[in-house]
């Protein structure tokens, strides 16, 4: 009979191209241990002699992980080795099922640019450095595992250097697949028009810094896809940027040069070690934060807005321009109106003619989509307001009942689009792919899911799709499913925004519903209801209406979320109607326009009702003067309100409420008649808006707790981006346990997270705890 002689170590988590290998080489030497390590689909597995030494290497395991690693799960067993192993060696990676995790970009790291900075170094002003530290992972994989052959460098052949560096286990370039240097990696150049070249290597970068100075805009191919880049200083040069985009007032995020800028930025009441923490991390976001008052940044950047969105260089490249340039930059998602941004070359001087004056282009290609990340600081922790760049791929942890969960695709919804896979007791959220409003955008995005599909190889037992039968993605995925032949799963929109936040918060299966509230734009509810304010009784597996917003009609459906003065129109009809005469935003819409409308509303034809938060902000901008006539962004008119609201520092009014009444509802005929009857300043009636709201949906949830008998709750839905109403709503809940998302957009960026545990907790055989009876459900 064998006896055992060694034991083997099986390593689940972020363990390839992080430099893990080496790292555990490194440790047996150092312990003097012998055996192997290798790559497999399900991770990293460790073999090694019997030693006294092996417990202070599984310790050291633990606690001194490479930077962009991160350890999910470690076994141990026994193992019998045939033969006594010479040394510790690194095995080529072997091929079984796939059960292994992508690793997010990674911002270029210490080493590196201080490479990029010396002259001496053979990687000087090279702007595709990168080790087992940092640069790109999941923007170049084809397939798993994460080797070279396997990524879109497979076409760049490794000079002597270089591979020398790649076999060096004490290299930290050991199986650095994107490994490259000015010989034999990736090059750029700036080209015109009409795709010539007009210059090579480090001159195609001051040419363009040249043009940058100049006022011109540059077509920049970076990471996980290209950005309009233009002077953020320079008015003339972001106003051109605006009208050739089309995107008038929608803000735009800036490149600041270096960390110093932070201070010169931002109002001096930011956590400015929080956000510097946040801009210099692996994961490089742009970081949303309230700018200081003199910024020597132009106002076009962020037209009407106290917030701007800053970041720092992120990779070698951007490295590269921003100690040229020296000044902030521009940075934005190259892509015309409504279409989504391109990730090709070619594509790039075809779609972006018009929009760029010059193109800086290189030869590696993008495989897969990465826009940048958005967040924001609260005193509560970091906000996650877009999740793509340096977080995507990471996994979500699943609530530990849901450990037997089958592989679930939930599809997400069609604005601020993501996908979710549920698969080997994984969550895996996709990057941010936005609104799938056009043709392409849809095409990018239905590639998008066949490549993880391909990708993660999971054997799909269901399809999640919201419940709203138009959405492109609730289409599709019954379309997914007749070709794969398996059941689709439909939930409600704003279900789904709550159980999200639930799961996040790692809230057990089976216990007791809690109170939640949505504040949102649009969202399917029951029997066909249009919701976006609501207060719910809620669980993994149900959700019933308690009460919230009224319904009020959406004067020409969808065109109500692009013209403020239909909603505000809709509330004057339902609750202030001798008011309208008087309102400028409203007689001066063209007579027969109106007229149209209210006979629209009136006869309830093309007006849909919908108790939506969004639609109530959009009233409230356009009666205060505020809102265009037509937005050119989602959020637009509810940004500028906030601004407003913001910067008063007098006294609430009193009368400005929205009490609640019998059935639960938000009485918003005593508010709007107080509104037309207050004479207050702008800013004053702005703010104790967010007030009135605040308090109102807080009282409904304290009736709601008193009622079914619970201190939590959960709070979602895409307005709660608005930072002064967030901050209310946790002033008039502080009694109560409140659960926000973080880790997760509020926005539609979170729904598909939500439809999958809302799936797999319908599929988990379990008891149902309801404390409504059934005539009690809306």
């Amino acid at each position: 009979m064998a006896i055992d002689n060694g034991i083997a170590i099986r390593i689940k988590g972020k363990v390839q191209g992080v430099g893990f290998r080496p790292f555990v080489w490194q440790l047996a030497k150092r312990y003097r241990l012998i055996g192997h390590v290798y790559n497999d689909t399900s991770g990293v597995l460790i073999r090694l002699w019997h030693d006294k030494n092996i417990d202070q290497f599984l310790q050291a395991l633990t606690d001194e992980l490479p930077t962009l690693a991160r350890i999910d799960e470690i076994d141990c067993n026994h193992y019998h080795w045939q033969c006594q192993p010479e040394t510790f060696t690194i095995m080529a990676s072997q091929l079984d099922v796939i059960d292994t995790l992508i690793v997010p970009d990674a911002a270029t790291c210490h080493k590196c640019l201080l490479e990029l900075e010396d002259p001496k170094d053979r990687r000087f002003h090279y702007p595709f450095t990168n080790c087992t530290h940092c640069g790109p992972r999941f923007t170049i994989i084809n397939s798993i595992p994460y080797d070279r052959a396997n990524t879109s460098m497979h076409g760049f052949k490794l000079c002597e250097k270089c591979q020398k560096e790649y076999n060096d286990p004490a290299d930290r370039r050991f199986h650095a697949q994107p490994t490259a240097c000015p010989i034999c990696g990736p090059k750029i150049w700036c080209a015109n028009a009409e795709g010539v070249s007009l210059a090579q290597e480090e001159a195609a970068l001051d040419l363009v810094i040249n043009f940058l100075r100049q006022g011109k805009i540059v077509a920049i191919k970076n990471l996980g896809g290209f950005h309009l880049v233009c002077d953020a200083q320079r008015a003339s040069a972001v106003n051109l940027l605006r009208k050739r985009k089309n995107r008038p007032h929608q803000p735009f995020a800036v490149m600041i040069p270096n960390i110093d800028w932070l201070e010169v930025c931002a109002d001096p009441s930011a956590n400015f070690t929080a956000i510097k923490h946040a801009l210099t991390s692996i994961a490089a976001p742009i970081v949303l934060l309230q700018a200081k008052q003199d910024i020597p940044i132009d106002q076009a950047v962020f037209p009407d807005l106290n917030d701007i969105g800053l970041m720092l260089a992120a990779n070698p490249l951007q490295h590269l321009l921003a100690k040229k340039y020296a000044r902030p930059l521009v940075m934005t998602s190259a892509n015309a109106n409504d279409q989504p941004p391109v990730l090709d070359n070619q594509k790039a001087l075809t779609e972006l003619a018009g929009l760029a004056d010059y193109w800086l282009l290189h030869d590696r290609t993008i495989v897969q989509r990465a826009d940048d990340s958005v967040i924001r600081h609260h005193p509560q922790g970091i906000e996650i307001i877009r999740r793509s760049r340096g977080y995507v791929p990471d996994t979500l942890a699943l609530p530990s009942v849901f450990k037997n969960t089958p592989p679930i695709l939930a599809l997400g919804a069609d604005l601020k689009n993501t996908f979710c896979l549920i698969n080997k007791q994984k969550a895996l959220v996709s990057q941010h792919l936005g609104d799938l409003t056009s043709i392409n955008a849809i095409k990018q995005w239905q590639e998008a899911v066949a490549k993880w599909l391909d990708l993660y190889q999971p054997s799909l037992s269901y399809i999640v799709a919201d419940a709203h039968p138009s959405y492109v993605s609730h289409q599709y995925a019954n379309q997914l499913g007749q070709q794969l032949n398996i059941p689709v799963i439909t939930t409600l929109h704003h279900h789904a925004h709550l159980v999200s936040c639930l799961a996040e918060h790692n809230y057990p299966l089976d216990d007791p519903q809690v109170i939640g509230l949505v504040l949102d734009g649009l969202g399917y509810g029951k029997n066909g209801e249009l919701w976006g304010g609501e207060c719910v009784l809620f669980d993994y597996r149900q959700c019933h209406k308690l009460g919230g917003l009224p319904a009020t009609p959406m004067p020409g459906g969808d065109l109500a979320a692009h013209q403020p003065w239909r909603n505000l129109l809709a509330h004057c009809l339902n609750f202030a109607p001798q008011k309208i005469p008087q309102l400028s935003s409203i007689t001066s819409i063209d007579r027969n326009t109106l007229s149209l409308v209210m006979r629209g509303i009136k006869r309830q034809i093309n007006s849909p009702l919908a108790s939506s938060a969004g639609r109530l902000f959009d009233a409230v901008a356009c009666a205060l003067g505020i809102a265009p006539e037509k937005v050119s962004w989602e959020g637009e008119a509810a940004s500028k309100l906030e601004a407003i609201a913001s910067n008063y520092t007098g006294e609430i009014i009193p009368a400005l409420t929205m009490p609640v009444d019998e059935s639960m509802t938000l009485d918003l005929a005593y508010f709007w008649q107080q509104w037309f009857n207050c004479n207050n300043s702008i800013t004053a009636k702005a703010y104790t808006f967010h007030h009135a709201l605040a308090r109102g949906m807080a009282d409904l949830a304290k009736i709601a707790s008193q009622r079914y008998k619970s201190r939590i709750i959960v709070v979602s839905g895409g307005v709660l981006q608005n930072k002064l109403l967030r901050k209310l709503l946790l002033q008039y809940l502080a009694d109560y346990t409140v659960y926000l998302p973080n880790n997760l957009p509020c926005n539609d960026g979170g729904i598909s997270f939500g439809q999958a545990i809302i799936a797999a907790a319908t599929l988990n055989v379990g008891p149902i705890t309801s404390r409504l009876d059934t005539d009690e459900i809306s």
